[in-house]
């Protein structure tokens, strides 16, 4: 399979004004599905059908009113070697193309204001940054999308959306990047605890710019994991990318038999009859009730994606779900 997880730079356009929006992710009912042997689709007719879910994160601009076009006037950089590779010498110049941008006092839009930038106004055609920010919260204008702050020294000091600037990409080139507000979450490390395993799956909720990672069978995750249900547990688990299959997390080297109430946070419990259609595997995360009548997993769902929720699957008498324990964990 050929699988691509290259962003295409946006070019520079002319763009207009709009109403302060922000990125939105909506999720949608869906069956569950699964493969990893390379099916492009398909979904378990066997599986539960889920509960309308919606999940809106909605980050506000730092946009006031007004309307101007973007400026073509090139970036004039003066970089240098060092700790970030190539970096502002001092401070990196770049065009405005909006009226009215609040700058905050933070890199985070609920902070306080301390000024504004004009394009109109004389001396606010251009921003001077010397570092930015990546908050891990995407906010979009039309088309445009960036998860950056910039932190200015003028025409004004302080923190102002990325978004304000005239740039092809999502983040200032030369300019390097600091800590400093909210933080994405850090790429999943290799480990052997059950409580890794659990952090790693917890990941794909808010990986696609705070939402979910979409369900495929054939494309590939920018982790480097097949996106259906056993490529997410082989990320879960750190297992070699792309991920094995779901048949192959049955096998002796990865995982072993358990009984169902013996399950443990971390373990799994897979499907592997029938073909890419029906097959499934979800994580269990912990019980619901100490009668042990359903539990909280996680789990790739077709249709829908990443998910966190309550389930039954393995739990009914004959079920094709059998609990099984990866052989990795230490604990």
């Amino acid at each position: 399979m050929t699988h691509s997880t290259t962003t295409a730079r946006r070019r520079t356009i002319w763009r207009k004004v709009l109403p302060t929006i922000a990125a939105a992710g909506i999720g949608a009912a869906g069956l569950v599905g699964c493969s990893g042997d390379g099916g492009t689709g398909g979904h378990d007719a066997k599986a539960e059908k889920a509960g309308n879910a919606q999940a809106a994160d909605k980050n506000a601009l730092s946009r006031d009113t007004g309307a101007a076009k973007g400026g073509g006037a090139a970036l004039k950089l003066k970089t240098t070697s060092g700790e970030f590779g190539t970096k502002a010498a001092a401070a990196a110049d770049f065009p405005t193309w909006g009226t009215r941008w609040v700058v905050h006092q933070s890199a985070d839009t609920g902070s306080p204001s301390v000024g504004m930038i004009n394009k109109e106004v004389a001396g606010h055609d251009r921003i001077t940054a010397d570092y930015q920010v990546n908050t891990g919260k995407k906010a979009c204008e039309g088309s445009t999308c960036s998860t950056y702050m910039a932190h200015i020294t003028g025409p004004v000091t302080g923190f102002l959306s990325v978004l304000a600037v005239d740039i092809p990409e999502d983040s200032l080139p030369g300019v390097p990047v600091q800590n400093g507000g909210p933080q994405p979450p850090k790429p999943p490390q290799p480990g052997g605890s059950r409580a890794e395993a659990l952090q790693r799956a917890s990941t794909w909720l808010t990986a696609n710019g705070g939402g979910r990672v979409p369900y495929s069978q054939a494309k590939i995750w920018k982790d480097g994991y097949r996106q259906d249900c056993s490529g997410y547990v082989s990320m879960a688990l750190g297992l070699p990318t792309p991920g094995t299959n779901t048949v192959g997390l049955t096998g002796s080297g990865i995982t072993k038999p358990v009984a169902v109430n013996d399950l443990k946070p971390g373990d799994l419990l897979i499907d592997a009859a029938g073909d890419n259609n029906t097959r499934h595997v979800v994580m269990f995360e912990k019980w619901n009730n100490d009668a042990h009548t359903s539990y909280t997993s996680y789990e790739q769902r077709g249709d829908f994606g990443t998910d966190h929720a309550t389930r039954t699957y393995g739990l009914a008498p004959g079920s094709e779900y059998k609990p099984y324990r990866p052989l990795k964990f230490t604990d």
